[in-house]
């Protein structure tokens, strides 16, 4: 570790020699200096409400992100290209295909409400809802359906520019507590005749194999000793064989258990046959035929196919004195890493401007998305989720192969886990587990959404100081979403159905100031007005007690009527007025004051408006004193409250409408009680900042340091059950965020045929919970499979994991004992439940280098996150089932790990402490511990690492990595070779995407999986592989 960190360290202090061998003239060759320093200190922003700001006036943190680093190395969910390059913002990814990207900037701030950024494209606010149900989002299965911004086509994009603490959002108001990511898409430029581009580009992935299970290959399926004789026909079982007469003839033959998804039975032996689950279908070649008891080529991890994404996209832009114009088209076809899985998705944009008068400009942007998806990938412990088998509970002796051969033959669900031999008719049944590519061809899924963001926008130039902007601008979308179960599937056929309808639309009116007062004295402020409506329309409906005809998935082929269908529909209103004013002192000293007044529908008439102020100040001291190695400098300070509403419908009770009873209506009260009292949620924030230019803006640093105070958070808490309602709507709990910032660039060089830059991003956040309701002691924000819970408990961080933690002793080190009985042996000492693990990283950073030479270009992306924890219920299952390597294999005596530990076999546990299981002190705890090493049985579930004896905290794991993010290298044809073809350039470029996690702690998975977009992270179940991808890219322009 200690390594690990000197090398971050190392690229720091390269940063500063590199700039400081530049100040000294750098590599031999003519050096390009092209006013660099001037183009820093005009260098133009855009900040809240789309306003367009000389950087260096700016009171408060802004990055960006050119849109090139955005479409460098291409990821489904563009949010994904923006990890590791942006200080403060941290991006986790589900891993799924068309999975959801999760998106905080400075920490969690609302113990139990959104967390996510706020999207602005070319100032329309968009929707990044994330339809997701609970149960999945707590791994108990379903499909990861994303986020609605993904919807954003990655080559429309001019550039990302991220707004971080509470003064750069506050003129959004109760809707941008968490940050913003504003995006400006491309526009046409003035040209002589029109220009025309096309990108032509594919990627293709395979599984990262040191994110997957590595199968031991030495013992077949079951359980352990449990099943029949010691011998059969001669030949020694161990009792870990069912002994069946298959044939008839009277004589016991050797069967594996079929019913048993674990792999605790016989030792493979290819001279010893067996018969098999493939001896159970008479639609099969090997129907009653016994087989050798061989380990299979194949496993788990055959189940994933090449995965394929193409674009192919084409732009036209113009312009002249009278305007501008950019159409273009985008079309995304996808393949994922599951068979059957397929995602396809169509962007249609345009953006123009018309200079209708020497005072009238008017603009306009439209884009049109068409996204439709089928076989996305199930998540958590779920049937349709191949890795909950794979990962947890799985036969090792399965030829993965076979399955596909099977189902691609028969059609049908030929399984490994049938009832077996001696269940009659239902001998051939799934008892747990369906053939997977039955489940991804037969159980799969589709959804589709249409959507329109556009808005028509005209300024008017009242005189040379003074302006006026107008727009009204509109994000709408509808979504479809079907899932299915079909017949002769372990879970009971179904078909549901969800429709879902969102538009949101936006009236603004600015109000532009901007005129130097004196010759000392700059004025720029705005004063304007926002009117908001928001509204959604929601259905679902399944069918019910399975259906009547197979293949045939309509609501009508119930077998028994339908619950009566969920419905959901509200419109939420906010009305906001808003002013800045920021005045200027000799180019040095700038003060900016902001103010917004929103009133909303989600509050009660007694609360529902309310005030957010902001105040910041820039002193750029480089303009007061003069040493030649230092460009620009500037200290910023700001202070600012933003906040939050209530969400919809938590003011007045609805309630649920059920299935009538003969002529009589039913309803339900809600689960949640809602609050007519509620007060909106609170976010104080103090941030302080310098940036700094040296040796001719060759060096650069930006620094920041941050405090962040959310109070009145709207929450959820327990009440009597007397109330009628599980839980009730409150303004309680108080989260405070503290964290640094640091942003690092420089040149190291630059000569006319040679240009290397390095780009450093190190974000370090710590979170404390403060208060909750009153006495609460624990407010649980999540409570998953395996008895781990997530919470926020007051004086402790935001999302710790809690669970059956081992018993330690005084030098840290795990305590073991031997626990009596006929399957005992060295055990883990289990102790009470306690904090596990955190979900939160320590620090994050991502270091990017490029290079120019010649016509070349190149990249490289390292991101790396340090700290921070996750439950896998993956190797808790699987440990326990034995499908890992290290549950076999040979232990350091040379003896098999599956001989008895008394036999010199065993799994040696090192660096523990033994206690006797009786010496306790005075206050009756386990005391008298003795240090060392122990070997501990594995030849059965009950083992000491699996989920039948194993403390949870054995299985609570480092989330750090550091991984190779992308690479990419371009080519820039000459334009003497093709100008005479008409083409005005030609760039081909290689590019790879997650090709290596060069260092990890945790085994057998990604430290970044997860299972979807939200405040509950930190757990794995069934996690999906990394893929590594490499593709292509052509770019041509005429």
């Amino acid at each position: 570790m200690k390594r690990r960190v000197q090398y971050i360290t190392l690229a720091m202090a390269t940063v500063f020699s590199f700039g400081a061998f530049a100040q000294n003239g750098g590599e031999t060759g003519e050096v390009e200096t092209n006013n660099l320093g001037i183009d820093k200190l005009e260098e133009v922003v855009v900040t809240a409400l789309g306003i367009s700001r000389e950087k260096k006036t700016v009171g408060y943190a802004v990055q960006e992100v050119a849109g090139d680093e955005v479409t460098r190395a291409k990821a489904d969910n563009f949010m994904a290209s923006l990890s590791g390059k942006i200080a403060g913002v941290n991006v986790t990814q589900s891993g799924t295909m068309g999975g959801s990207a999760n998106v905080v900037i400075r920490g969690y701030k609302s113990l139990t409400g959104n967390n996510q950024a706020l999207f602005v494209v070319d100032g329309i606010p968009i929707s990044n809802q994330i339809t997701n149900t609970g149960n999945q989002k707590t791994g108990r299965g379903g499909y990861d359906y994303g986020n609605a911004a993904m919807d954003i086509n990655p080559e429309d994009i001019a550039k990302v520019t991220v707004l971080k603490g509470a003064a750069a959002t506050a003129l959004y108001g109760s809707r941008a507590s968490n940050g913003v990511i504003l995006i400006t898409t491309k526009k046409g430029t003035k040209r002589d005749g029109l220009g025309v581009s096309i990108t032509y580009g594919s990627m293709r992935g395979s599984i990262d194999p040191n994110t997957y299970v590595k199968y031991q290959k030495e013992f077949g399926a079951g359980y352990g000793p449990y099943y029949g004789p010691d011998t059969l026909n001669g030949y020694f079982t161990d009792a870990k064989i069912v002994a069946y007469d298959v044939d008839g003839d009277g004589i016991l033959d050797p069967t594996i258990p079929t019913t048993e998804d674990a792999s605790f039975g016989l030792r493979f032996d290819p001279n010893y046959d067996v018969y098999t689950w493939e001896s159970l279908y008479p639609e099969l070649a090997t129907y009653n035929q016994a087989q050798p008891h061989a380990a299979p080529d194949t496993d788990g991890s055959d189940f994933f196919e090449e995965s394929v994404t193409t674009n192919k996209s084409v732009s036209i832009d113009g312009g002249s004195d009278m305007g501008s114009f950019r159409v273009g088209m985008t079309q995304y076809d996808t393949k994922g890493i599951a068979p059957g899985s397929e995602m396809q998705r169509n962007n249609f944009s345009f953006n123009g401007s018309l200079n209708a008068s020497d005072k009238l400009t008017v603009t306009t942007t439209a884009n049109f998305i068409q996204q439709a998806a089928k076989g996305r990938n199930g998540t958590g412990y779920d049937s349709k989720n191949p890795n909950q088998s794979f990962r947890q509970w799985w036969n090792v002796g399965v030829d993965v192969d076979k399955l596909k051969q099977y189902y691609e033959q028969t059609g049908k669900n030929i399984t490994w886990n049938p009832y077996g031999y001696g269940a009659g008719s239902s001998s051939t049944s799934p008892i747990y587990f369906d053939n997977a590519y039955f489940s991804a061809y037969e159980n799969y899924q589709n959804d589709s959404r249409n959507r329109l963001i556009g808005n028509v926008a005209a300024t008017y130039e009242i005189n040379d100081w003074l302006s006026v902007l107008a727009r009204a601008s509109v994000d709408t979308y509808s979504e479809m979403q079907e899932e299915r179960v079909a017949v002769t599937s372990v879970d009971l056929s179904r078909y549901g159905r969800k429709n879902r309808s969102f538009t949101e639309s936006n009236l603004d009116l600015v109000l532009t100031a901007n005129k130097q007062l004196t010759d000392d004295i700059s004025f720029n402020g705005n004063l304007g007005a926002n009117s908001r409506r928001t509204s959604v329309d929601y259905i679902s409906a399944a069918t019910n007690g399975g259906l009547v005809v197979p293949g045939v998935y309509a609501l009508s082929n119930s077998a028994s009527t339908p619950d009566a269908p969920y419905e959901s529909a509200y419109t939420v209103g906010v009305d906001g007025f808003f002013a800045r004013a920021s005045v200027g002192y000799k180019n040095f000293l700038y003060v900016d004051l902001t103010g917004r007044q929103d009133k909303s529908s989600t509050l009660p008439a007694a609360n529902n408006t309310y005030f957010y102020p902001s105040a910041t100040l820039s002193l750029i001291f480089s303009e007061l004193i003069d040493v030649d190695a230092i460009s620009f400098g500037k200290l910023r300070f700001n202070t600012a409250q933003v906040g939050s509403d209530a969400p919809a419908q938590a003011l007045l009770n609805s309630y649920n409408m059920g299935t009538a009873f003969g002529s009589t209506s039913l309803a339900s009260a809600p689960s949640t009680d809602n609050n007519a009292n509620l007060l909106p949620e609170v976010t104080n924030s103090t941030e302080v900042g310098v940036e700094m230019m040296f040796f001719n803006n060759r060096v650069g640093l930006d620094v920041s340091l941050y405090d962040q105070t959310s109070s009145n958070q709207i929450m959820p808490t327990k009440v009597s059950s007397s109330t009628g309602s599980i839980y009730k709507y409150v303004n309680a709990g108080v989260i405070n965020n503290k964290g640094i910032e640091l942003s690092l660039s420089a040149t190291p060089v630059r000569t006319d045929d040679f240009e290397w830059n390095m780009n450093l991003n190190w974000t370090k956040n710590t979170n404390m919970v403060e208060s909750l309701y009153g006495d609460l002691e624990s407010l649980q924000l999540a409570s998953v499979q395996g008895g781990i819970t997530i919470e926020a408990r007051p004086g402790q961080a935001y999302g710790n994991i809690y669970g059956v933690a081992n018993v330690y002793d005084d030098a840290g080190r795990r305590v073991v004992y031997d626990m009596p009985g006929s399957y005992g042996g060295v055990r883990y000492l289990r102790g009470d439940k306690d904090v596990i693990g955190n979900i939160n990283p320590d620090w994050m950073a991502g270091l990017n280098n490029s290079f120019r030479f010649g016509n070349f270009t190149a990249s490289a992306l390292l991101d790396m996150r340090m700290g921070g924890n996750f439950f896998s219920l993956d190797t808790y299952y699987g440990f326990g089932t034995g499908i890992y390597d290290i549950t076999a294999g040979t232990n350091d005596l040379g003896n098999s790990v599956r001989d008895l530990a008394a036999d010199g076999g065993g799994v040696k546990v090192t660096d523990v402490a033994y206690w006797d299981g009786a010496t306790v002190d005075a206050d009756g705890n386990p005391s008298g511990f003795v240090p060392g090493d122990y070997y501990a049985d594995m030849h059965y579930y009950a083992n000491a690492f699996g989920w039948a004896r194993a403390p949870k905290d054995l299985h609570v794991y480092d989330a750090s990595y550091l991984k190779l993010r992308e690479v990419s290298l371009s080519y820039s044809v000459p334009s003497d070779m093709i100008a005479s073809y008409g083409i005005q350039g030609l760039d081909i470029g290689l590019s790879g995407r997650n090709l290596a996690i060069l260092w990890k702690n945790a085994p057998y998975t990604d430290p970044e999986a997860g299972l979807s977009a939200g405040n509950i992270q930190g757990y794995q179940s069934g996690a999906w592989p990394a893929v590594r991808q490499i593709g292509w890219n052509v770019n041509i322009k005429f």
